[in-house]
């Protein structure tokens, strides 16, 4: 395959979209969670013909067949009017306030994830892949507006951590308020906590 693009990560990986000739070219992609397993199998293909998502593989330059990691982007909006006034508060901060209560351009990190075969061996793949996107994100050649980066992050320890230490914060503070903004039932589980990384810091 022919890999002429500039976008490489410490690990001498490219980016390239992620086909169905690239994955059949490549060894089977496995994360080690199965719902990100087989999205990426499945439903990656499904939301890009439906024009839902895009996915991007990083492939390692010394064995393409090997990726290293995937991740699946779509266009979305916060849209400040519909959040509780404290999370609210919390998002626009930064945000001068002639441009405060509008809806805010943002991309959203559908999925991502990191090869098994290279977690835990000081790669940081995934934190280079968010690093990435936030250059690619504030690029001058960037062809649209995009202020926050959002991701609804699994809500455990590892995920969110993950994202806390690439500077992303969830946009409610607490657990129980996100609850009551989501009207959860007592005893139904929050699976993801809404987190956001705003492009204008540096």
């Amino acid at each position: 395959m022919n890999y002429n693009h500039s976008f490489i990560l410490e690990h001498n990986a490219v980016m390239r979209p992620y086909t169905a000739d690239v994955a059949a070219y490549c060894s089977p992609f496995s994360c080690e969670d199965n719902d990100l397993d087989e999205f990426f199998s499945k439903d990656a293909f499904l939301y890009e013909n439906e024009l839902l998502g895009k996915t991007y593989a990083w492939i390692n330059t010394a064995d393409p067949s090997k990726i290293l990691g995937l991740v699946t982007l779509a266009n979305d909006s916060v849209k400040a009017q519909f959040i509780a006034n404290s999370a609210r508060n919390r998002l626009q901060r930064s945000v001068t306030n002639a441009k405060r209560g509008m809806n805010y351009p943002a991309v959203l990190i559908g999925r991502l994830g990191v090869s098994c075969e290279y977690r835990g061996k000081g790669f940081n793949i995934g934190s280079q892949i968010l690093d990435f996107l936030k250059g690619w994100f504030r690029s001058f050649d960037n062809k649209t507006g995009c202020r926050f980066i959002v991701v609804d992050a699994y809500n455990n320890k590892k995920t969110m951590h993950f994202y806390e230490k690439n500077g992303f914060k969830p946009l409610y503070k607490t657990e129980q308020e996100e609850r009551e903004f989501l009207e959860l039932k007592d005893g139904e589980p929050l699976e993801t906590r809404f987190m956001f990384f705003d492009l204008k810091l540096k």
